[in-house]
C-alpha cells in the first residue's frame, strides 16, 4: 500500500516545491492535528511571515501553548525544529511577495470586497490551486495509478455534491478512449457496484474533505472485494485514506465564500486530466476512440451558415 501526500517532503528548499509549500502542506494537515499543535498550525497557515518573525516563545504564546509543542509541530510537518520552519517560511514569503508583487491578492474574501478584489481573489486563488496541486503531485503514486487504471476491467468512479461533476467528467474521458467505467453518486448504487467488484477492477473515490461517509463506505466494500482502491483527496491524513491502496492529494483551499469552490473542483480535475492522459497514452486505439466520439457528435452542432442568420 502506498499514501502519500503533502507532508512526504521537508522543506520547500529541499524538494524544489513552488512558493507557500510549507502553507500548503500545513493546511492539509490540518484536521489530523491534536488540538494544540492545530493552533500553532492555524497561525501558520493565517500568518506565515508573522511566524517566520517570532521566536519560538512568541509563537507558542500567541497560540497559547507551549514551546514543546511547537518542535512537536514543526516535526510533524516535516522539519527538524522551529529555526528550519522560520527560514523557510520567509524564503517562501519573499518569493510569493516576487510572484504577486507586493500585493495581498491570496487572503479570504471579505464582506465588503469590491468585484474588482472578488474577481483578483478568485483568480489568484484558483490558479495557485492548479499550480500547488501539480507541485505537490505524487509522480510515483501517478504512474501506479495510471498504470491500475490501463489494466483495469472496469472502473467505478465514486463522488458526491460537488465530487460527483468530477467523477462524471473522469468517467466521460474513460468513456472516449473505450475504457469501461461508470460514475456514481447515489449512496446505495455506490455500494451495490463495489459489491460486484474483483481484483480485476479498480475503485476511485472523490472526496475534497476526505470524509465523506458515502464514498468511504464505497470505496472500503471495493477494497474487501479486492478491487485496488484510489483515493483522491485534499488531506492525506484523511479517513478515506484508510479505505485506499492509493492516495493523490490536491492542495486547494477553501474560503469563507467558497465552500465546495472551483478552486478544489479544478484542482481535482488537473489531477484526472493528468491520471487520463496517463491512460490514454497506454491505449493502442485511442486515435480511432477520439475520432469516433467526435464524429458521432459532429452533427449535434451549429453549422455556420446557420449562425450568419
Amino acid at each position: 500500500m502506498r499514501k502519500v501526500g503533502p507532508e512526504s517532503g521537508l522543506g520547500a528548499d529541499a524538494t524544489g516545491a513552488s512558493p507557500l509549500s510549507t502553507v500548503v502542506r500545513v493546511r492539509s494537515l490540518l484536521p489530523s492535528l491534536p488540538p494544540a499543535e492545530a493552533r500553532v498550525a492555524q497561525r501558520v497557515i493565517d500568518d506565515p511571515e508573522a511566524v517566520a518573525s517570532s521566536t519560538i516563545t512568541e509563537l507558542a504564546q500567541a497560540c497559547g501553548t507551549s514551546e514543546t509543542t511547537v518542535i512537536r509541530f514543526c516535526r510533524a510537518i516535516g522539519f527538524s525544529g522551529y529555526p528550519e520552519l522560520r527560514l523557510t517560511l520567509a524564503t517562501e514569503a519573499g518569493r510569493a511577495q516576487g510572484v504577486t508583487g507586493g500585493r495581498v491578492v491570496g487572503s479570504d474574501i471579505s464582506a465588503d470586497d469590491t468585484l474588482e478584489q472578488i474577481v483578483e481573489k478568485i483568480a489568484f486563488a484558483d490558479a495557485r490551486a492548479v499550480e500547488e496541486t501539480a507541485n505537490q503531485l505524487d509522480i510515483q503514486v501517478l504512474g501506479e495509478v495510471v498504470t491500475a487504471i490501463a489494466e483495469a476491467r472496469r472502473v467505478d468512479i465514486y463522488g458526491v455534491g460537488a465530487s460527483a461533476f468530477v467523477a462524471s467528467d473522469f468517467q466521460q474521458k474513460m468513456h472516449r478512449i473505450g475504457r469501461t467505467s461508470y460514475a456514481w453518486s447515489d449512496a446505495h448504487i455506490m455500494l451495490t457496484s463495489a459489491a460486484v467488484l474483483d481484483s480485476s477492477d479498480v475503485a476511485v473515490g472523490i472526496s475534497h474533505t476526505g470524509s465523506t461517509v458515502e464514498t468511504i463506505d464505497a470505496l472500503s466494500v471495493a477494497k474487501r472485494r479486492g478491487a485496488t482502491t484510489v483515493a483522491l483527496t485534499n488531506f492525506p491524513r484523511s479517513p478515506i485514506a484508510d479505505a485506499a491502496d492509493l492516495v493523490l492529494t490536491t492542495a486547494a483551499r477553501e474560503t469563507t465564500f467558497r465552500s465546495g469552490a472551483t478552486a478544489s473542483r479544478l484542482a481535482q480535475l488537473t489531477v484526472i486530466d493528468c491520471v487520463f492522459v496517463g491512460v490514454a497514452q497506454r491505449t493502442t486505439e485511442i486515435s480511432e476512440h477520439l475520432e469516433a466520439t467526435l464524429e458521432a457528435v459532429r452533427v449535434r452542432r451549429v453549422r455556420p451558415e446557420r449562425r450568419r442568420r
